[in-house]
């Protein structure tokens, strides 16, 4: 059998490109080396007890938005929910709770002691303007470049809302800040460090304005908590795959890609498959080892990856009784605004609803991650990895037992992952994750343009426009796949 597209990872990329190939009747088969859906935004099993994998907190589940879409669409038995607040920001000078509300967010930077209350109100107006422009291309995946005709003739019409954008590109979030005179507003400056460093991967002072401004919307465009954890969705996302007549191989690992007369042929741990197309939801240092080592073509995105991140994780398992919350909720930790938002002096907590049964007798869990830099830990050799991972590690427990010491307290069981633990079990060599960082400059704009790696051969995922989000590398899974079938993706 020939089939019309492979999908090697079955990441949110790769499942948004499935699902969409599939709805269009196209023969596909997704191939998937864990024996569970969704990479790095998957949820896992360990000893009875149940834990998100990495990503928590997800965005795309209001009214017309894909995941909504889709769910609606599919009639897929997936339950969300609105934690209030979404995020609570602890600091040692203050606690800052995030609604999925942006007045009330301007409201609650306002009631600081001495806040400009009138330069916040102008600085967050502007922001949803300009957020505004650019999450409209979220809502459509037929918006996002290349544009057919009715695309093109949707942004001209859009235009005036894009220009107010321009004179910010090439420039930091710190700037946009500085121009509002908030720049010595402390509150604001560690909120926005705290936000960009988990959606653009980088400080406000380094991330390319449009997109950090951007993504300061994430808390206010559909970000829910799915309940039972986001594997739900990913498992849900895949029957509806296989329920359209998709292939879906868990537990088989693609091993080497081959250019072959009309198409790839793709050899994976129990055989050979040959595809029209192959959409590898990938990270490029992945892909480059598929074809053989060598992809010229592949060099550059992998230099901006490699200047990016790996996660040291903790996962932790409450006592039943645990006093907290009884919702799902998530917590955003900074033992010390003044240094940088990784190592453990930054950890983004989320802990599980107490309906959710994640462990024994009920019992909730956490998962807990740092940012790690992944120059400084790739120039150590394997042991000094281990020591570095270790001291990162010790201090995230610090900074949870200072921050949340209601964690820390009811914490009885406790898993580690590190860099090494996403190569192994997520397939990213190196144990990159979380796409290039959108620091300032023109390189956060190049590859805006979904093109072939080589003739036939896609990549999705979070190292490739939109990605850095499950929202966003559905998306352009949806986006690739709709070039691939050579039409639009379907409309709700």
């Amino acid at each position: 059998m020939i089939y019309d597209c492979a999908i090697v990872g079955a990441g949110f990329g790769g499942l948004g490109a499935a699902l969409t190939l599939a709805e269009q009747g196209a023969r596909v088969v997704l191939c998937e080396s864990l024996k569970y859906p969704g990479g790095c935004a998957s949820t896992f099993t360990r000893g009875g007890w149940r834990f998100e994998s990495g990503a928590t907190l997800f965005s795309g589940f209001d009214d017309g938005q894909l995941f909504a879409r889709w769910i609606d669409r599919h009639h897929l038995p997936v339950e969300t929910r609105v934690p209030d607040p979404l995020v609570e920001l602890r600091t040692p000078q203050f606690t800052l709770p995030v609604s999925a509300r942006r007045d009330e967010l301007v409201a609650r930077l306002g009631a600081f002691p001495g806040a400009p209350r009138d330069r916040l109100a102008a600085f967050f107006a502007r922001q949803e303007s300009l957020a505004g422009a650019l999450w409209s291309l979220f809502d459509d995946p037929a918006l996002l470049p290349p544009f057919n005709a009715r695309a093109l003739l949707t942004h001209l019409a859009r235009s005036p809302r894009y220009l107010p954008l321009v004179p910010w590109i090439g420039r930091s979030l710190a700037e946009v800040v500085a121009a509002h005179g908030l720049a010595d507003f402390e509150p604001l400056r560690v909120y926005l460090d705290a936000v960009s460093q988990i959606t653009v991967q980088a400080s406000a002072a380094d991330a390319e304005a449009p997109f950090a401004l951007a993504t300061m919307d994430y808390y206010f465009r559909g970000t829910r908590h799915v309940h039972g954890g986001i594997g739900v969705l990913a498992e849900a996302l895949l029957d509806a795959v296989r329920s359209l007549g998709g292939e879906v191989r868990l537990s088989e690992s693609v091993h080497g890609l081959t250019p072959v007369a009309g198409g790839w042929r793709v050899r994976t741990r129990r055989g050979e498959v040959t595809a029209r197309q192959v959409i590898a939801n990938v990270i490029p240092q992945a892909l480059t080892g598929l074809l053989g080592g060598e992809a010229p073509e592949l060099a550059r995105l992998t230099a901006r990856v490699e200047g990016g991140w790996g996660a040291a994780m903790l996962y932790l398992g409450l006592s039943p009784g645990a006093a907290l919350r009884s919702e799902a909720h998530h917590l955003e930790l900074v033992d010390d605004p003044a240094r940088p938002f990784t190592e453990g002096n930054h950890v983004f907590c989320s802990i599980s609803g107490a309906d959710e049964a994640r462990g024994p007798g009920g019992a909730r869990t956490v998962t807990a991650s740092t940012h790690v830099p992944m120059a400084a830990f790739t120039a150590l050799g394997p042991a000094a990895q281990g020591e570095y991972i270790t001291r990162v590690q010790s201090a995230m427990g610090d900074t949870i037992a200072r921050r949340a010491p209601e964690l820390a307290d009811a914490t009885v069981h406790r898993l580690t992952a590190s860099p090494r633990t996403f190569a192994r079990f997520v397939g990213r060599p190196g144990g990159y994750v979380g796409g290039a960082p959108r620091v300032r400059g023109i390189a956060s704009y190049l590859g805006m343009v979904p093109a072939p790696v080589r003739p036939g051969l896609w990549m999705v995922g979070d190292s490739v426009f939109p990605g850095q989000s499950t929202l966003a590398t559905a998306l352009g899974g949806a986006r690739v796949a709709a070039l691939v079938a050579g039409r639009s993706p379907p409309r709700a």
